[in-house]
Order: C-alpha cells, then sequence, then structure tokens
C-alpha cells in the first residue's frame, strides 16, 4: 500500500509539473522516480516531456568564438580512424578522433551482457511494433512500443514508415529502451563528451535514432554520408552502437577512414539511388586510401558525424542477424532544421 501510495505521489507530481509546462523538471522528476521504483507509466510520460522540454526551454550556446576549438590530436601518429577505450573518452579525443580522422572507435561502451541485454529489448520493440500493426494500429500502452505524438504536419513523419518497413524502430517510439539509452549516455560518459565537443548541451533526434536489426539475408548497400539529407551547417555525432558481433558472420560497417569536410555529390558516378555516394566518387574522395570494415564487438561504438561516408558491410561469411542502435545528436544552435529534438 505505501508503495502504490508513493507511485501514485509521482504521478501526481509529474503531472502538476506537465500541467504548468515545466517539462525540464518533469524529465528529472520522472526519471528519479523510475530509477526509485521503476514503472512502465513513468517510461511513456519520460518520453513526451523529452519531446515537449525543447519546445518550451531550448539551452543556449556557450561556445564563444569559431567553433569548434583546436585540440592537440593525440592519435596524430595513427592512420586511419583512432581506437580507444571507454575510460578514454572525453572531449578531447572525440574532437580528435572526428576532426581529424572522421571518427573514433570506441571499444567496451558498454560492457557486453548490457549490450546483449539492449539486443534483447531491440527484438522485443520490433515483436511489439510488428504486432501493433498486425492488429489494426489502435492505442499501445505498451513500454517496447508505444508511438510518441508528433503533429500531423511534422515533416519527419513518412520516415516512421520507412524505418519500420526496413526492421527498424525509432529510439522515442519505444519508452523503455529510450529510457535505457538515455541512462546509459550519462552512465557511460558519452553524453558528456559529447557535451564538450559542442561546447553545449546536446539534444537527441527523433528522427534518427533507431533501433535496429539488419538481417543475414541483406546482400546490397550504398555508400552515403547523412550530411546529404540533412545540409552541412550543422553540429552532429552519431553514437552508432553495436549489440551484437558484427563485421565476419554478420553485417557490420564498411567506411572511408579518413576526414572529410563535405557533403560529396549524390547519384552520379554509378549511383544507384539519387542520394547515395556512387562508387567512382568514393574512389575520388578516398584519394588512395583503402575502405576498411570493423569488426564490432558487442558494445562496441563508432561515433562520427554527418560528413562521415560509410555503408553497412557485407562480409563473404554473412550468416547472422546483426543488431545496433544508431543515436544521433544535435547541438541546439546548429540544428538541422527538418529534425525533431529530445531533452536528454
Amino acid at each position: 500500500m505505501i508503495e502504490h501510495d508513493r507511485l501514485e505521489d509521482g504521478f501526481t507530481r509529474a503531472q502538476e509539473l506537465m500541467r504548468r509546462r515545466q517539462f525540464v523538471e518533469a524529465v528529472a522528476w520522472l526519471s528519479a522516480c523510475h530509477r526509485q521504483q521503476p514503472d512502465a507509466r513513468y517510461e511513456r510520460l519520460l518520453a513526451e516531456c523529452r519531446y515537449k522540454a525543447y519546445l518550451i526551454r531550448p539551452p543556449q550556446s556557450t561556445v564563444k568564438g569559431p567553433w569548434p576549438l583546436p585540440v592537440a590530436d593525440p592519435f596524430a601518429d595513427i592512420h586511419g580512424v583512432p581506437e580507444i577505450e571507454a575510460s578514454q573518452l572525453n572531449a578531447i579525443t572525440l574532437t580528435a578522433g572526428i576532426r581529424c580522422h572522421g571518427a573514433l572507435l570506441v571499444r567496451g561502451l558498454l560492457q557486453e551482457p548490457k549490450a546483449l541485454q539492449l539486443a534483447t529489448g531491440v527484438q522485443q520493440a520490433l515483436e511489439t511494433c510488428t504486432a501493433w500493426h498486425r492488429n489494426g494500429m489502435g492505442p499501445s500502452d505498451s513500454p517496447w512500443y508505444s508511438r510518441l505524438a508528433l503533429p500531423d504536419d511534422c515533416e519527419i513523419e513518412p520516415a516512421r514508415i520507412w524505418v519500420e518497413e526496413a526492421n527498424g524502430v525509432w529510439t522515442v517510439d519505444s519508452p523503455r529502451m529510450l529510457f535505457e539509452l538515455t541512462e546509459l549516455f550519462a552512465s557511460s560518459g558519452a553524453a558528456a563528451a559529447i557535451a564538450g565537443y559542442f561546447g553545449e548541451r546536446p539534444m537527441l533526434s527523433v528522427g534518427k535514432s533507431t533501433l535496429r536489426r539488419v538481417p543475414s539475408t541483406i546482400r546490397t548497400a550504398d555508400w552515403h554520408q547523412d550530411g546529404a539529407f540533412m545540409g552541412s551547417d550543422i553540429r552532429s555525432v552519431n553514437v552508432w552502437l553495436s549489440l551484437s558481433h558484427c563485421g565476419e558472420d554478420a553485417s557490420g560497417l564498411e567506411i572511408l577512414p579518413r576526414r572529410l569536410s563535405r557533403v560529396l555529390p549524390t547519384g552520379s558516378h554509378g549511383a544507384y539511388f539519387d542520394w547515395s555516394v556512387g562508387p567512382g566518387m568514393v574512389e575520388e574522395a578516398a584519394e588512395g586510401i583503402a575502405t576498411v570494415s570493423p569488426i564490432f564487438a558487442p558494445g562496441d561504438a563508432l561515433l562520427f558525424d554527418h560528413f562521415f561516408l560509410h555503408r553497412t558491410g557485407i562480409p563473404a561469411a554473412i550468416a547472422k542477424d546483426r543488431y545496433a542502435i544508431e543515436s544521433w545528436f544535435f547541438a541546439p544552435s546548429a540544428y538541422p532544421a527538418q529534425q525533431v529534438p529530445l531533452w536528454l
């Protein structure tokens, strides 16, 4: 009875904060309540409040002068994408990795048991999403799949369908996974490193942050830069988090291990789609550098921005599905106009 009363008191306080449009405070309150006494209703309210918080109180940049701040490259003697352990991730290593080498590979950002647990959560979210479609797409109160309500005229809404048709689910549409990930980004130091790199508190993207399962049947993939979809005058970091062994018997990532500072032409040089970078253009941009396909263990992460050239890597011995989560962070002062932000 005491626990029930405490739970109801928690909801009463959260609803009052939301009524007052104090969504940032509601996020802090709901997070604390859920840590103390987990409840699926807290998770669903958190997803809503993270979305509405930015609309009420967009954070201000603390960057003074040109961005990014110059840093000495601790990887100056490394050719290609540098690798570090999770304990070495900070604003300096992240800045140097992205701005000097194109990306930063972080080994063990999550412990393997936690990564495998998240893979199970991705599968649960996908299965619940499939069942929701099959059962008529009515109201859903599942913690694994419950769509965030967006305005009817929201530009990114069509992308939600495309993602779900391709074995994915927006992270925000899985309240339980959203809570898990925001907690992990804080505890792993990833959010702090990104904030230091941006010079301001990062926002998570609704439409670019996705839970994915790539099936073992995939046989083709196209090169791309995400800046081709979002524009180049932004500040971004994608945390591509592997939740299964990738690159040997499951698809991984094939990457061009160098820094590019512009969005390459698309739809030419043998490109299959108008949004993809053709193989001829990849060869030109490489300037003699070979593409590589890193081997990922569960919990490893590759961090890069919207200029990074990559595609799904398909090994010859592919036989298993690949589980991964991509989480795009943007700086509030240089956020893509067509994207929808979430408060962290």
